[in-house]
């Protein structure tokens, strides 16, 4: 089970903005202290952590964040519609697009997704995979 995520960023005021853009619609809280951003799903009394976690961070060396080639990191909406309202709150918020959302030939016929570079430069995926949702088949 993957526990957290962590990306880098040189700028942690507009990797905020970019973030609480969508995050928190997704049930996401965030602390925020010097060492950077931490997201987290809200954790009832005697319940064990939903994870991961995801933080943003200054990157420990010092040196500038970059985002990885071939990384992704993909965030569950619960429906289309939140795919599409996140997808635009997330470019208005400083993010790039990198695929508007709809389905793609490559994955099921329910699977709705829509891609966004962060201000780091890091791939974000918002996506949907309702089988009672309409796909694109029909």
């Amino acid at each position: 089970m993957i526990a957290y995520v962590t990306v880098g960023a040189d700028d942690i005021a507009l990797a905020r903005r970019f973030y609480t853009a969508f995050l928190p619609k997704l049930g996401y809280g965030l602390k925020e202290g010097p060492e950077g951003l931490s997201f987290a799903l809200p954790v009832a009394p005697g319940q064990s952590p939903l994870l991961p976690d995801f933080y943003v961070k200054p990157t420990f060396d010092g040196k500038p964040a970059t985002a990885g080639n071939g990384a992704m990191i993909a965030f569950e909406a619960s429906s289309q519609a939140l795919v599409r309202a996140l997808h635009t709150a997330a470019l208005s918020a400083g993010g790039a697009d990198e695929g508007q959302p709809g389905y793609r030939l490559s994955y099921g016929p329910h699977f709705y997704v829509g891609y966004l570079r962060d201000p780091q430069g890091n791939k974000i995926a918002l996506f949907c995979d309702d089988p009672t949702a309409p796909g694109r088949d029909g």
